[in-house]
């Protein structure tokens, strides 16, 4: 799977290089691109989908691979949380099937690392479908993650501050259903919408206590050309009472980030992780509770 990764990209850097002087915006240039005929050379920029094929019946095929950082990920729709202080970059390749003019199905899998590349992968994959329709588009998915080969807690990547998932480090695996929306408000700007329901696995041991945690995420994003900023919530609360935790004790935050996109394919992202929770990081009977800590960040991600 990390050949897959791997060599995706290093594909398409030609393609990459060439679209270093494209300008203007992504979804129109991928609208121009589905009507080229299957025999001409197209150049497109970083993140962009590559027709791969087109039928005369009007299916088509389409491979996007893209990278970026974790702040520039909070815009989107993101049922988990990573530290932007601990990681170091999410890799994705998606593989797209157009079914007609107004559906689409997906296969994607993704790759989050860290920075000193010690810790455990998080591996993610996601199926689903999306159905267009003028100005709005509806899409539902089912999507995974793992830490493959884990058979202990995340180390500490920097003093004071445990790597991990949501808070936990003890992070081993999730399930989750998804459901996004989107509302185009003219060629360039729209607004999304996001909803997920899932469970999170911990590894046995943990100072929880608890195997098993239910997760809910909303998340609300606007954009405008190159700037957008999103919205992300998450509650949290374990799934079997254990360790003095009943159903009732929840952890709760939200997210808030913006980000730009320049002319120089490079993305500068500001936010914050965090910027309101509930609960505190403090040692209770059963050990740490998940860190809510407020994390404002400045990150920004060039494309090569």
């Amino acid at each position: 799977m990390r050949r897959l990764l791997l060599s995706v990209p290093v594909l398409l850097m030609p393609l990459a290089a060439a679209g270093q002087s494209l300008a203007g915006d992504t979804h129109d240039l991928a609208n121009r691109l589905l009507t080229q005929q299957p025999d001409q050379v197209v150049q497109v920029g970083p993140g962009t989908a590559v027709p791969l094929w087109r039928g005369s019946d009007g299916r088509w095929l389409a491979l996007k691979a893209d990278s970026g950082t974790f702040g520039a990920a909070q815009r989107n729709d993101a049922p988990l949380q990573f530290s932007v202080v601990d990681a170091s970059r999410a890799v994705s390749t998606d593989l797209t099937y157009g079914l007609g003019s107004n559906l689409q199905a997906h296969v994607g899998v993704s790759e989050h690392s860290w920075a000193n590349n010690r810790a455990p992968r998080v591996i993610g994959s996601e199926v689903g479908a999306t159905y267009t329709s003028g100005r709005y588009s509806v899409g539902l998915s089912l999507g995974a993650n793992s830490t493959p080969n884990n058979t202990s807690v995340l180390p500490r990547l920097l003093p004071g501050a445990p790597a991990g998932v949501n808070g936990l480090s003890a992070f081993d695996s999730s399930a989750q259903l998804n459901a996004r929306g989107r509302v185009a408000l003219d060629s360039k700007s729209g607004i999304d919408l996001g909803a997920s329901v899932g469970r999170v696995r911990l590894l046995p041991g943990n100072v929880l206590g608890v195997n098993l945690l239910d997760q809910k995420a909303l998340s609300f994003g606007v954009d405008r050309g190159p700037l957008s900023g999103g919205v992300v919530g998450r509650v949290m609360q374990p799934a079997l009472p254990g360790a003095g935790y009943n159903s009732d004790r929840r952890w709760s935050s939200i997210d808030l980030g913006v980000t730009l996109r320049l002319p120089w394919q490079g993305e500068l992202s500001i936010g914050a992780q965090n910027v309101w929770s509930s609960g505190n990081a403090v040692n209770t009977p059963a050990g740490p509770e998940p860190d809510q800590s407020r994390t404002p960040y400045v990150q920004y991600h060039q494309d090569l």
